[in-house]
């Protein structure tokens, strides 16, 4: 493909990449992000006091949701069977955090990066909708794909993870 610019023709009109003749292989991507927090949501996250519910239990389906719904959202993006996706979240309470992860499985003829990130981010929006009324300053940081597995370029992990964990 060389300097070709795979989502435009020629005449420079978008065009989704054509994908038919790669083989199905096993995918598998992750991302993280966090978000910082007051010591308010911190307790009603742990505490499971938050007014509109389980706000790790429905951001979790939120970011699964989203997954499945990628291709939806950003154009040129092909819709893929998922086959596995898991959201885990960890409470940093003495750094006012939340940090999320999630891992994206398929077997198909393209990566799930970006369905990865896209469930990374809708997971962090949905706990800052659900807390909004306890912190409206709540900031939305550090999301990145941590690793990718399949296709034709191989392995990625980052080299040098953001400090979530």
């Amino acid at each position: 493909m060389g300097n070709e610019w795979t989502h435009f023709d020629l005449k420079g009109n978008a065009r989704m990449v054509d994908v038919s003749d790669k083989a199905n292989t096993k995918r598998q991507a992750s991302a993280m992000g966090k978000i910082q927090v007051n010591e308010a949501v911190i307790q009603a996250v742990t505490g499971h006091t938050a007014v509109k519910g389980d706000v790790l239990g429905v951001a979790r389906v939120a970011g699964i949701m989203a997954v499945k719904r990628t291709a939806d959202l950003i154009p040129m993006c092909h819709t893929i069977p998922i086959e596995k996706c898991e959201l885990s979240f960890y409470v940093a309470q003495k750094d006012l955090e939340i940090h999320a992860e999630c891992t994206v499985v398929t077997e198909g003829k393209t990566g799930v990066e970006m369905e990865a990130l896209t469930g990374v981010n809708v997971a962090l929006l949905t706990i800052y909708d659900m807390c909004k009324s306890m912190d409206k300053a709540m900031v939305i940081s550090d999301v990145c794909l941590k690793e990718k597995i399949g296709g034709k370029s191989g392995t990625y992990t980052r080299a040098q993870e953001p400090k979530l964990w």
